[in-house]
């Protein structure tokens, strides 16, 4: 199983784009779909995007697409998700989750393991 941590959140204007961080450790990262959600606070998490174990295919949510970009590294372990034109809703704990299998999936029931996340907040 891996373990996961993310990194690269902060606090910035709207407008501004982030490039955040997954970084895991453990092994056959390679074996697993990855995906990133989040949590804004007294909300239940929410799906942000999704990539299967290749990298060959990614889903975002609907409020993400053009402005969200989800890619990975299997040679560095290493899952970023890059966000431009951030939105004052944009704010929340950002965290990604690994899924056992190759395929992509919604719900984070699906996936095995997630990390502590890191702090998107974003200033109007």
């Amino acid at each position: 199983q891996v373990q996961l941590a993310e990194s690269g959140g902060g606090l910035v204007q709207a407008g501004d784009s982030l490039r955040l961080s997954c970084a895991a450790s453990g092994r056959a990262f390679s074996n697993y779909a990855m995906g990133w959600f989040r949590q804004a606070p007294g909300k239940e998490p929410q799906f942000v995007a999704a990539i299967s174990w290749s990298g060959s295919s990614t889903y975002y949510a609907d409020f993400g697409r053009g402005r969200f970009t989800i890619s990975r590294n299997n040679a560095n372990n290493t899952v970023l998700l890059q966000i431009n034109s951030l939105k004052p809703e944009d704010t929340a704990v950002y965290f990604c989750a690994a899924r056992y299998v190759s395929v992509i999936s919604t719900s984070l029931r699906d996936y095995n393991t997630w990390g502590q996340g890191t702090q998107v907040t974003i200033s109007s």
